[in-house]
């Protein structure tokens, strides 16, 4: 890298690299091209394949997709939810929990990418190393190439290889925080997919208006007596059957994971093959479907290339930026919050210089940091409660399906819809529903081009 001129750094055009094309890569890209920032979007696979499962979109992040003109669209590929309902081993439901909205994830991630022109995405781009300084950043990729921008974006889920450069250098330089280098504690491997079009003669929960979604969980229930007889469905197994448009069904089988098994998982997951889905296939396939049948049914109506088996960690990370390197964190919906607030953040930055761009990382960082940490806590505490293998974790199972009050439950829901990220260089959409939203840093700079925009007088000639 060289030397360049401070002046022409503030005022050439910023180029960002995205490394990642999953929901939270994308969605960045999305708001670039509407912010007319200069990108690129790398993503290592030969050709883009959306995890086949199911996903959650509530008012947390539609009001986003409403902003961006996207809303009606995203209805059309969506089917409502009303609540998850909860099973035993022997399919003996134990619970329902009331729920947002579900939509097919394929469909989401293609409607998603069809708003990103294809010649700023870059297939088979592996990246292999991170080299930063005051001036750029430039990736160094498998088959030898090498790129450079202003700014790096890590979207590129569990086993980042944006994040694993990111942290060798600053171990090398002593500022890794020490939390940082600990391996997992816990992890979940995660096989997803989507049907063809069934028959709703077979499965009458396709006539249905509304999206099914249910939840089995593998372990027996304090005070009942229904351990099943299959001795491969255990207490770290679980799966989900979700209908969704089309009269298909989406499956998802997680199984969880010691801190030994998620560290040597984390690694093997980035780069897997076709026996990797067989093996677990074979575990699971006898197991019973609330549906009807087994779940094995499902998966032969499954095309192989709609399934996806993907490692999951559980673990948060203290470093989210460093230099000119910033990371968006993994999961559907907070990576697309991420990429939200750091676009926002994008828009305010002043110059290309290295303090601007920590600037914004930091004011993205401080933005986001606390909503993640609490949605990671919760996430935990509900994974405890769903899938827990001890004996007080059962028992805080049965306590929470059968002694709390239905709203209590709804309570705890509606706050997870109080934080709304959206775009602050759009106008900000509608509130439709009744309760508080949560205050959101306004942009200065677009209410003052919105007070110049609104400021031109078209000046007529005096005859």
């Amino acid at each position: 890298m060289t030397k360049s001129d401070p002046v022409a750094e503030s005022e050439a055009a910023l180029h960002v690299m995205i490394v990642g094309a999953g929901l939270g890569g994308v969605m960045l890209a999305i708001l670039l091209e509407r912010l007319n920032i200069s990108y690129t979007l790398f993503e290592r696979a030969t050709e883009i394949k959306p995890l086949g499962s199911a996903m959650v979109f509530g008012a947390n992040i539609l009001p986003v997709f409403e902003q961006l003109g996207l809303l009606e669209e995203v209805k059309k590929i969506s089917l409502p939810c009303l609540s998850m309902d909860i099973y035993n081993s022997n399919i003996e439901k134990v619970a329902s929990v009331n729920v947002q909205k579900y939509k097919e994830r394929p469909d989401m991630h293609n409607l998603m990418l069809s708003q990103v022109p294809p010649e700023k995405i870059l297939m088979k781009k592996r990246v292999l190393s991170v080299e930063q300084d005051e001036q750029g950043v430039m990736i160094r990729i498998a088959d030898g190439t090498t790129y450079h921008g202003d700014v790096l974006v890590g979207a590129d889920g569990a086993y980042s290889g944006v994040r694993q450069s990111l942290f060798k250098l600053m171990e090398k330089k002593d500022m890794l925080p020490e939390g940082d280098k600990s391996s997992l504690s816990l992890g979940y491997l995660s096989m997803v997919g989507v049907s063809e079009p069934q028959d709703p003669e077979k499965y009458p929960v396709l006539k249905e208006s509304t999206s099914n979604f249910s939840r089995v969980i593998g372990t027996a229930a304090p005070y009942s007596n229904n351990i099943t007889t299959n001795p491969n469905f255990t207490s770290a197994h679980k799966y989900n059957t979700v209908t969704v448009p089309g009269n298909r069904i989406c499956w998802g089988m997680t199984v969880q994971l010691d801190s030994d098994k998620a560290s040597k998982e984390m690694f093997k997951n980035s780069e897997w093959g076709p026996e990797a889905i067989e093996d677990m296939i074979s575990e699971i396939r006898d197991f019973p479907s609330h549906f009807g049948g087994v779940i094995g049914d499902l998966i032969d109506a499954t095309p192989r290339d709609m399934i996806s088996r993907v490692f999951l960690e559980e673990k948060m990370f203290e470093t989210w930026y460093h230099g000119r390197t910033v990371l968006v964190g993994d999961g559907a919906t907070n990576a697309m919050q991420d990429s939200v607030i750091l676009a926002n953040c994008l828009y305010e930055l002043k110059s290309r210089s290295s303090a601007d761009i920590t600037e914004a990382f930091k004011s993205y960082r401080d933005q986001r940091y606390p909503q993640a940490k609490y949605q990671m806590d919760k996430s935990k505490n509900l994974g405890r409660v769903l899938y827990g293998q001890t004996w007080p974790e059962r028992l805080l199972r049965f306590v929470a399906f059968n002694l709390i009050p239905q709203r209590m439950q709804e309570e705890e829901f509606l706050k997870d819809t109080v934080y709304r990220p959206i775009l602050s260089f759009m106008e900000p959409p509608e509130n439709r529903g009744s309760g508080p939203v949560l205050p959101q840093r306004p942009s200065e700079k677009y209410e003052a081009e919105k007070a110049l925009r609104n400021a031109v007088v078209e000046v007529v000639p005096d005859l």
